[in-house]
């Protein structure tokens, strides 16, 4: 299959180019650091070894990625499910999810797809604002990401989102792989979950000529809910907010952004789950063919966010958050006297690692209450 030369800039890297990029990944020290403290029985050399074996990018995912990923859920999670009942391991289709982690969201998807009996992983999006280093440039051009471009003028912002969508409807219809991208652009620091109409215009730009449906069908969209029991940076989210706050035109550095990476994969996560709602074909031919462009976006994004809300799994401590936001007892049938009391220490725990000049715990709590209450409003709203 030749794969056009526009996307190379953005694709991930191809078989042939694997080499040359391992050459430059195990010669870089940071990388080799990197290395060293993720897995630190395996000896170098028998880990450059394990990494030239892997003939193309699937591979290094399944012999790298997926031992590591398992052994990490291990450590830092009370185990991971995934529920992939409403979609067919013999399809290809593009995951639209809400973001919790920048790294894991899509890692664990393809742990689960591939457990789940799915012969391929999944292609993922991912913000060149991430990408300052140049080996974690290259790590995740291994690892099946695509390039989005972020900070851009409009006329470039446009001829790039064209570009970005034309290779995700090559993704599908050509590769025959899955995609996976996030409902908006960045994390919904509060956790109200919603998806932003611009994505799915994007996704529109590409493909064959025809309707927003159509576009949009030939791109298989499946919404998925990831739930987190806990969610390791929500006092790096709250102390954000404050800074955001407090501090006119703060904006997070590089060093945030590494910090947030480090936090959110090696932190304690609890319980987590995906739960796979039904592939959007079906409902897209329901939509009234005369719907005008300027309400269609907002009515699939309104869908997409209905059927995330409806699908995401709810623990103990979301219902606690909640009561204790509004100060009432109103869910307390979903939650016992200890989960309140463990919640309660979390919390706790969670504020005290937050050190700031002017730190204004109530709000802090406040944030991170919403965090994990927002889910629990936007469930009940969705099932009603």
């Amino acid at each position: 299959m030749k794969i056009p030369a526009a996307f190379d800039d953005i694709r991930p890297f191809e078989p042939e180019e694997l080499p040359q990029v391992y050459d430059r990944l195990l010669a870089d020290p940071q990388f080799r650091a990197v290395m060293a403290y993720a897995m630190p029985d395996v000896p170098f050399d028998q880990l450059a070894a394990l990494i030239r074996s892997c003939h193309t990018n699937l591979e290094f995912q399944m012999r790298l990625c997926h031992g590591f990923l398992h052994r990490l859920l291990d450590k830092a999670s009370a185990g991971c499910t995934m529920d992939t009942t409403a979609v067919s391991a013999q399809h290809r289709y593009t995951f639209v999810s809400n973001h919790r982690d920048i790294v894991l969201d899509s890692a664990l998807l393809s742990v689960m797809l591939i457990d789940h009996h799915f012969p391929t992983t999944c292609e993922i999006a991912i913000g060149d604002n991430l990408l300052s280093l140049p080996w974690v440039k290259d790590l995740v051009r291994v690892n099946k990401s695509f390039i989005v471009r972020r900070g851009l003028s409009p006329r470039e912002t446009l001829a790039s989102s064209k570009l970005m969508s034309d290779y995700m409807h090559f993704v599908i219809e050509e590769k025959q792989d899955n995609i996976w991208i996030a409902q908006r652009e960045g994390r919904a620091k509060d956790s109200d979950d919603l998806t932003q109409p611009a994505i799915l215009k994007m996704m529109a730009f590409g493909g064959q000529r025809g309707s927003v449906q159509q576009r949009l069908s030939a791109l298989h969209i499946v919404p998925l809910a990831i739930s987190y029991e806990y969610d390791p940076c929500d006092w790096l989210k709250a102390q954000e907010f404050q800074l955001k706050r407090d501090v006119p035109g703060w904006k997070k550095s590089k060093q945030d952004d590494v910090v947030s990476m480090q936090t959110g994969i090696m932190g304690y996560k609890g319980r987590i789950h995906y739960h796979a709602a039904p592939c959007i074909d079906q409902w897209l031919e329901q939509l009234d063919p005369a719907t005008p462009k300027t309400e269609i976006f907002d009515i699939i994004a309104a869908h997409i966010d209905q059927e995330i809300h409806r699908n995401y799994r709810l623990y103990p401590c979301n219902y606690v958050a909640l009561d204790m936001l509004n100060g009432s007892k109103d869910h307390s049938a979903q939650y016992t006297a200890h989960d309140e009391e463990q919640f309660a220490a979390y919390l706790d725990a969670q504020l005290s690692k937050i050190v700031l000049p002017d730190k204004d715990e109530p709000y802090l709590r406040q944030c991170m209450l919403k965090m994990y209450a927002n889910p629990v409003v936007n469930h009940l709203k969705a099932t009603r």
